[in-house]
């Protein structure tokens, strides 16, 4: 029977499950967290950015091109797609659904690898890592057999 992969995740907490089949339900494979994606983004750095003489009398101020909280959650998206990348050179899942909240799926969609993402079957934009199972299992009967 084919195994499913389904990654349920936001930018600090994703949960793996799996599902071997029709009335197997699902069981937790891993948990992974990331505390950082949770801090504050002034708790994220060491420092203020650095300022600049401006023309004439004014001053400016170095932005950087991004938040400390945005390099966090690549940081952990990158972990999580190292992840699936090694279920799937393990052949622990033949088909995978990603359920993830839409900024965090952005981040996973941009590393994701061209193989992982041919055996992606649905993809749902949304927060469930606060649900329990047998929530979750309801919210996708629609797109697999529990």
């Amino acid at each position: 029977m084919a195994s499913t992969w389904i990654l349920v995740a936001n930018a600090s907490m994703a949960h793996l499950y799996c599902n071997e089949g029709p009335k197997k339900g699902l069981a937790r494979v891993k948990t992974l967290e990331h505390a950082a994606s949770r801090e504050k983004g002034a708790d994220l750095v060491s420092d203020r950015p650095g300022h600049f003489q401006g023309r004439g009398n004014g001053h400016g101020a170095y932005n950087p091109a991004k938040t400390p909280k945005e390099v966090e959650a690549e940081r952990f998206a990158l972990e999580v797609v190292r992840e699936l990348n090694h279920g799937r050179t393990h052949n622990a899942y033949q088909r995978l659904i990603l359920v993830a909240s839409p900024h965090f799926m952005g981040l996973i969609n941009q590393q994701v690898d061209p193989h992982v993402r041919q055996m992606v079957s649905d993809s749902i934009e949304k927060d469930y890592t606060k649900l329990s199972e047998k929530e979750l299992a309801a919210h996708l009967e629609s797109c697999i057999f529990l």
